[in-house]
């Protein structure tokens, strides 16, 4: 085999010589000299975080272009955030939720990043950075990012209350949730939260059950029905979490719900068959309703958004060409590609500017501007999302991201919410 490069990027970035030594390396290894040399050289970075942000897609792109392999450990949205408390040692990448972060910083297993060693950082969305979008604050109800972005210092136990150079979390995906509806069942405008619970849909609706998510679903709805406003839906009171919880509980009793959905799978099926036509729903769970054929609609409503945000973490504990490779995979993953294979997704990425140059221009202008596709609108893997002349529901990125009423959160009356929502539950 020759070692002439094939192209001259492969000169550039230096692959003979790589190839070359590999040769060379694997010539000492047959006559059985300086194996630990060998074994030393290779990266595993343990990924610890929820299946939905874990593709595999993703893991082999990085390793075609560092040699670092990612080792996925799926677990559920609460054991990502039990693994942080009481077993630092068990990963070396977190993938966790923003809202977390009040229950992890605190233990000191989450090491800051330092922000001078990230590439992009200054590029990173002021969603995060500052809570605006094209320079308007958005509602932070809840555990808006910019309320626990920053940390006092590498090593720090407290959020920082304005911007440092330790992040807490390097943000990867992040969207506003809504409800998804079946338009082609329902038939007429939905426009409020409050329809969840329209006994129009009795039999024939359906909420996560996921507390700390579905009770900020809920609390949209107990707003939009008139019922109550709550100062932060995000951290509710005991009287407050009470009334929410009786409103559920007296829809399910008169027959409202169809099901309560856990998993992402769960709620495409449920929307797939039409067993249930209106129901909380993520934006990705509606791009797979849709690849069947199905006329599915991720609905914006008047009252805005509830909105959600995962970023990258480190635990304190790492170290040494780990942490250098934990450090070389976040910097990858903010470079563009991942940030395109997301947005192709309905996700959102940290830094725009990077996915943008990896993305064709008719598909910017449909995921993020908000136009009518100029061609067909394929999913990462290939399927048919949306026929030339479609428009995002939502529209653009700033219509959407821009309309968030509150984020997902760990409120402090969390035990008594998780317990009140298990009586809604068995009720």
């Amino acid at each position: 085999m020759s070692d002439q490069p094939q192209n001259d990027a492969d000169a550039s970035s230096g692959h003979v010589q790589r190839r070359s030594l590999l040769k060379g390396t694997a010539g000492i290894l047959a006559a059985g000299m300086f194996p630990a040399v060998h074994a030393q050289e290779k990266i595993v970075l343990r990924y610890l975080g929820t299946a939905v942000n874990q593709d595999k897609a993703i893991a082999e792109k990085f390793k075609a272009d560092t040699g670092i392999e990612i080792q996925y450990v799926a677990v559920t949205t609460d054991d990502v955030t039990k693994r942080a408390v009481t077993a630092p040692n068990s990963f070396d990448l977190l993938d966790s939720e923003y809202f977390s972060l009040k229950k992890i910083v605190p233990t000191g297993n989450l090491k800051g990043i330092d922000t001078k060693k990230i590439k992009n950082a200054d590029k990173i969305t002021t969603l995060f950075t500052k809570g605006e979008i094209g320079g308007k604050k958005v509602g932070d109800q809840g555990t808006a990012p910019k309320k626990v972005m920053y940390l006092e210092g590498e090593k720090s136990k407290k959020f920082a209350t304005s911007p440092t150079q330790y992040m807490s979390l390097i943000p990867t995906v992040y969207n506003a949730d809504t409800l998804g509806i079946r338009p082609d069942l329902i038939k007429r405008p939905i426009t409020s939260w409050a329809e969840l619970l329209n006994p129009e849909f009795k039999g024939k609706a359906s909420i996560l059950n996921i507390p700390s998510i579905g009770i900020m679903d809920a609390a949209m709805v107990v707003e939009a029905m008139g019922i109550y406003k709550y100062p932060d839906k995000g951290n509710m009171t005991k009287k407050e979490i009470d009334l929410t919880i009786k409103t559920l509980i007296e829809a399910k009793k008169a027959g409202q719900f169809r099901s309560l959905w856990k998993d992402f799978n769960e709620s495409v099926n449920l929307m797939a068959s039409g067993e249930v036509v209106i129901q909380s729903m993520w934006s990705p769970a509606v791009t797979a309703v849709r690849s069947k054929g199905i006329a599915c609609t991720f609905q914006p409503l008047k009252e805005g958004y509830r909105a959600w945000a995962a970023g990258f973490g480190l635990p304190a504990t790492l170290s040494g060409r780990k942490l250098d490779g934990a450090y070389e995979f976040i910097n990858w993953f903010l470079d563009g590609w991942a940030g395109a294979y997301l947005n192709r997704q309905g996700y959102y990425s940290a830094v725009l500017e990077t996915a943008k140059a990896q993305m064709e221009p008719y598909e910017w202008a449909y995921w993020m501007e908000g136009k009518p596709a100029e061609k067909d609108i394929k999913s990462p893997g290939g399927d048919l999302l949306h026929k030339a002349g479609g428009v995002r529901d939502g529209g653009s990125y700033e219509q959407r991201m821009g309309g968030i009423a509150c984020w997902n959160a760990l409120m402090d009356e969390n035990t008594y919410m998780v317990q009140k929502w298990n009586e809604f539950v068995a009720a």
